[in-house]
């Protein structure tokens, strides 16, 4: 009896041995759930992504290094963030985010004056500028950048797998690659904004004809139709009309966009952000200055910037359940204090929210999406 039960407890020590092996040997991503668990993705563009764009589901989603700043005391949101990228299947470093009260005057890039740019805005600039500095002195080929409050869709390595086909096809001289799966012309991705306008209808080309050659550059659109990962209109944030336009997304030359919730930067790109927002100055808030430079500065003459985003975005800010003061370490939401209570978290323009669906994800669930409509 005694050997008996020794055997059998022998057998369920080894079943638990593989059972543990088989989970934690594999990579853990979506592709691993049953179907029941996530639909298919209706990929309608008018050319379906091929294997040159397959790199985007990688471990860093097609680019070498994921970055995300935020302030090393705010272990709420690196919580947060550290699980929903490991059950949507990527990695992501940490950049620790700076107090602006920490920049000495001396350091304080020409232009600029602390008392009107606020230390909140003055500490995300420098937070920014050390992750890009990094890609700089380590030579990192792209790389993308996100705040620490970010969402996403749980489907988006399958959104960026049709991104990468447009901005492949938006640039002029483009060579998708394993290495360089959204193209090898570009400076700035910006995957993350609070809204975004379409270049060819900023006020500096309302004089341009529609065949002059600006125009037409800036007016190529990769347009991706029936996408089931774009919320209804009525809850889709932006300046763009998604009643007219519903379940679309493009991809597009950049116009002027706010928030610079989630961007990619090319080494060459990096290296011009790193000029133009400090050593040779900087005007304002950085994301501000960010798009400025997308938008003043595509003339060769001066560093001939190549931007291209999403809209709407597929990285989007979190308003997590819990105090309102929580959400923003920049500006001041609901009043002094902690502010009010929230009591359920939510993100524009997200369908399958992670945040939302993080439960879900750990246990298999279905996906539960934001709205009923």
């Amino acid at each position: 009896m005694l050997q008996q039960r020794t055997l059998t407890f022998a057998v369920g020590i080894l079943v638990g041995l593989f059972v543990l092996f088989i989970v934690y040997s594999k990579p853990y991503s979506l592709s691993d759930y049953p179907s029941h668990v996530i639909s298919s993705y209706t990929k309608t563009t008018s050319s379906d992504p091929g294997s040159s764009f397959d790199p985007v589901t990688n471990a860093t989603l097609g680019f070498e290094r994921v970055f995300a700043i935020g302030l090393a005391e705010r272990s709420d949101k690196r919580d947060a963030l550290a699980l929903i990228s490991s059950l949507t299947g990527f990695k992501i470093e940490w950049v620790d985010g700076v107090r602006g009260e920490s920049v000495v005057d001396k350091a304080l890039p020409y232009g600029v004056n602390r008392t009107q740019l606020w230390e909140t805005n003055l500490g995300s600039w420098r937070g920014h500028m050390n992750a890009i500095r990094k890609i700089v002195e380590e030579g990192i080929s792209t790389a993308l950048i996100m705040e620490d409050d970010m969402d996403w869709d749980v489907r988006l390595k399958d959104q960026l797998q049709l991104i990468a086909a447009g901005t492949s096809s938006l640039q002029s001289s483009s060579n998708p690659s394993s290495t360089y799966p959204y193209g090898d012309d570009w400076d700035i991705l910006w995957l993350g904004h609070c809204g975004e306008v379409f270049p060819e209808t900023l006020p500096e080309y309302a004089t341009m004809d529609a065949a002059n050659p600006d125009i037409v550059y800036l007016s190529k659109k990769y347009t991706i139709h029936d996408d089931p990962t774009v919320p209804p209109p009525a809850h889709t944030a932006g300046f763009q009309n998604y009643t007219a336009h519903p379940s679309t997304r493009w991809v597009h030359v950049t116009g002027g966009p706010i928030c610079s919730f989630a961007y990619a930067l090319s080494l060459e790109g990096a290296r011009k952000v790193l000029y133009d927002l400090s050593v040779d100055h900087l005007v304002g808030p950085f994301d501000n200055a960010l798009a400025g430079l997308c938008r003043w500065g595509r003339d060769p003459g001066r560093l001939g910037m190549r931007c291209f985003t999403v809209t709407p975005p597929v990285f989007m800010h979190h308003r997590a359940k819990g105090y309102v003061n929580g959400d923003s370490d920049i500006q001041v939401v609901g009043g002094g204090g902690l502010g009010n209570l929230r009591e359920m978290g939510t993100t524009e323009n997200m369908v399958w929210s992670a945040r939302l669906n993080t439960r879900a994800m750990i246990m298999g669930d279905e996906m539960k999406s934001q709205w009923e409509d």
